[in-house]
């Protein structure tokens, strides 16, 4: 697939969300064009997910976190090509976003795929899923919201589930058989592709807010 050649940054600027410096919770019906639910994806990568997502269902307003600037400046590039203004990218940690900027019931699902598991002692700091993160993830979802998680990784995958299972408001869904992707695109994200072509198997969880 040809690399897209970034577009100038004033055309970025409409997808890319400026975080507040202070803890403030953030209005969604003034960031974002329409009135419609909130989705989030935790750590968007090349913003696969997050194009699929917006072009499927346009009355629905996705937040990516990412704390990459190289890709929150690719994927605000894929979405500027495609018009998509449902979708805003915001640079930072997602644990610290989550808690300091948004409210509590205001998300409809939140999407977390293919986080990476830092294995190494030095760097368990680094990972996404804590109690603390569960926590807030159950906090700000509405009555009935999901949390849906993928991994590639079988150990890490045992780990969120025992996070997200101490969290008595979250019950787990029953899953539909895994989708087959008929193209090149028909997948979450960029990991699950490459992971998917490589054979390798893929360990999902979706859960929802009591």
């Amino acid at each position: 697939m040809r690399r897209a050649r970034r577009l100038p940054l004033e055309h970025l600027a409409p997808f890319l969300l400026e975080v507040p410096p202070e803890p403030a919770a953030l209005n969604w019906e003034r960031v974002f064009v329409n009135p419609g639910p909130l989705e989030i994806e935790v750590g968007f990568g090349k913003g696969l997910f997050l194009v699929r997502a917006a072009q499927a269902f346009p009355g629905v307003n996705y937040l990516g976190i990412e704390i990459s600037r190289k890709y929150q400046l690719f994927t605000a590039t894929r979405l500027a090509k495609r018009g998509l203004g449902n979708v805003r990218l915001a640079k930072a940690d997602a644990r610290a976003f989550l808690r300091d900027h948004v409210a509590a019931g205001s998300c409809q699902a939140i999407h977390v795929y293919f986080p990476d598991p830092w294995w190494k002692k030095r760097h368990v700091k680094r990972r996404v899923f804590t109690a603390e993160f569960v926590g807030q993830c159950a906090r700000v979802l509405q009555s009935g919201g999901w949390l849906h998680v993928a991994t590639d990784v079988a150990d890490y995958f045992q780990l969120i589930m025992q996070l997200i299972t101490a969290q008595s408001n979250l019950r787990p869904l029953l899953l539909p058989q895994t989708h087959e992707p008929t193209h090149d695109l028909d997948y979450l994200t960029n990991f699950e592709r490459k992971f998917r072509q490589a054979g390798k198997p893929i360990y999902r969880g979706s859960y929802a807010k009591q």
